[in-house]
């Protein structure tokens, strides 16, 4: 059996930016132990797998090691094959995931607009040895959702952080968000998950599903411009509609393959 493979740089308008995700197109499902081996052997952040479902898709995303509950980069990498390796000529692709629910990405020339959940987060007692895994200052709160959420005083905090992760990975917890007002945007964060096999995430949609309204409700405004200051750094611009999240960036197709199982 031969399956298509593609890898796209989510995030971003350039190549070698933005973070990368695997795509294969499906005909019918996969045991999940052996979509698990095809994340495995691709080694990047996410590898999303995708069926038709009448006009709408089925999708599902793993990491190296699980299968994840929701992940923004990869199902705008699968919207980006849809629309531009698949031919699918329409303004909006509904995909239907086992946990996130219905999850929509619309098009507008090269930009694409993802609509997720908000996950508001909460304040949350400190885990005993963040800090010091995190390399870094005590922050000034530490909230929880999915993730650890912990706001530093700026921007300056966020890229002088030096993460152990070995120190991270005892820690349990899938990931950790930490973020703060940016100096060129509205905010900027970076994303740590070395337990689901992700030491720092390029650029991470699930995380502003949580960024977007703990920011819109310290500045006072819906509609955001950030940057995840990641080595590869991806730019977002992003809107707070009541209960959801609009995240827009745009992509760009790096290989397209086959698999052979």
């Amino acid at each position: 059996m031969n399956l298509p493979i593609y890898q796209v740089d989510a995030f971003t308008n350039q190549l070698f930016g933005g973070n990368p995700a695997a795509v294969c197109p499906l005909k019918e499902w996969l045991p999940a132990a052996s979509m698990l081996q095809i994340a495995k052997e691709n080694n990047l952040a996410e590898t999303a797998f995708f069926i038709s479902k009448g006009d709408d898709y089925e999708l599902r995303w793993f990491t190296p090691e699980i299968e994840i509950d929701l992940c923004g980069h990869a199902t705008l990498a699968t919207a980006h094959v849809i629309f531009t390796q698949l031919g699918v000529q329409r303004e909006t692709i509904n995909f239907h995931t086992l946990q996130a629910g219905t999850l929509s990405v619309s098009r507008q020339g090269d930009l694409y607009t993802l609509d997720f959940p908000s996950r508001v987060p909460e304040p949350a007692a400190l885990p005993e040895g963040l800090i010091a895994a995190l390399g870094g200052p005590m922050p000034k709160q530490v909230l929880k959702s999915r993730d650890y959420f912990l706001v530093y005083e700026n921007e300056a905090e966020i890229i002088a952080l030096k993460p152990d992760f070995s120190a991270l990975n005892k820690i349990d917890a899938i990931g950790f968000i930490v973020t703060a007002s940016g100096t060129n945007s509205d905010f900027v964060s970076r994303f740590f998950a070395p337990r689901v096999g992700i030491n720092e995430d390029p650029v991470t949609g699930s995380a502003h599903c949580n960024l977007i309204p703990y920011w819109a409700q310290q500045l006072g405004k819906n509609q955001l411009h950030a940057f995840q200051l990641s080595e590869r750094r991806g730019e977002l611009w992003c809107e707070l509609k009541g209960d959801r999240v609009l995240m827009s960036g745009k992509a760009v197709t790096y290989l397209k393959g086959e698999i052979f199982m």
